[in-house]
């Protein structure tokens, strides 16, 4: 599958996902709005998709909202109409955290903004030496807190660092980015594809239920009121994956030595 704006590869049960607006930074306009919503909603019917890894074309990840001419062309200066726009691309977020597929994001160059926002909304972000991200949304007369950033952010590295970030504006580089946890890694720019592409095969050797059933109970858990709550949710799961024969299978192959073979049942 192949969008002017997004080019959707598949490889076996991993999809790779890039942003195709190079010339702009890949900035977000309309388009690209919509094919990503489209994208991040239909994942959740497609069972036989394990993993996304989200990249772009480029220099730059995204650079976050098309400001340029024409981009939202059709948008009126109102409140109606721009709450219409902020509620339409609030929808790639959320679809991104609701899907059951792990997402891994690789960022290169500026990641500001809304393109910020896709990588925090990532499951996992492996980032280039140049890579760069800010909530640019308060250098503009805007909050910084602005899709997903004051949900997302202070989870990942603390409300400390977070409110330095969405106060400020400030971009976090690459090493600060890995020393604060905000990713999971910091590779050379031509490692990027290599290094999304084995931990997605270390995803691969679980079983696709225990991996979609492991990002639900984390979105979970990150809000759960309790211990109690959070063990609950675990507890179900666990319960309902021991009985599945894709465990009865991890557990012969464990004792015969071998690779389990999977069926997703």
């Amino acid at each position: 599958m192949e969008h002017r704006v997004l080019d959707v590869e598949q490889r076996g049960e991993v999809e790779w996902v890039t942003l195709n607006r190079p010339d702009t930074g890949n900035a977000l306009n309309e388009e690209l709005v919509a094919a990503l919503v489209s994208y991040f909603e239909g994942l959740r019917q497609r069972e036989e998709i394990r993993i996304v890894v989200l990249r772009a074309k480029g220099k730059h990840f995204c650079v976050g909202l098309d400001m340029g001419e024409g981009a939202f062309e059709a948008m009126e200066r109102s409140p109606h109409s721009i709450w219409a726009v902020q509620r339409e691309i609030a929808r790639i977020y959320l679809a991104m955290r609701k899907c059951p597929q792990p997402i891994i994001s690789l960022v290169q160059g500026a990641a500001c903004g809304g393109g910020f926002s896709l990588a925090l909304a990532s499951d996992v972000r492996i980032a280039a030496e140049d890579a760069r991200m800010n909530a640019a949304y308060i250098k503009i007369g805007l909050t910084g807190c602005d899709m997903g950033s004051s949900y997302f952010l202070p989870r990942l590295v603390g409300a400390s660092v977070a409110s330095e970030l969405l106060m400020t504006g400030r971009f976090i580089h690459a090493p600060r980015a890995l020393a604060v946890s905000l990713v999971s890694d910091v590779v050379p720019r031509d490692g990027l594809e290599a290094a999304a592409h084995l931990l997605a095969e270390d995803m691969l050797l679980t079983a696709p239920m225990g991996l979609r059933l492991t990002k639900e109970a984390l979105n979970f858990s990150v809000d759960a009121p309790s211990l109690d709550a959070a063990m609950a949710m675990e507890d179900r799961h666990q319960s309902l994956l021991a009985l599945t024969q894709d465990a009865g299978e991890a557990a012969l192959s464990f004792f015969e030595k071998r690779q389990p073979q999977y069926r997703n049942r």
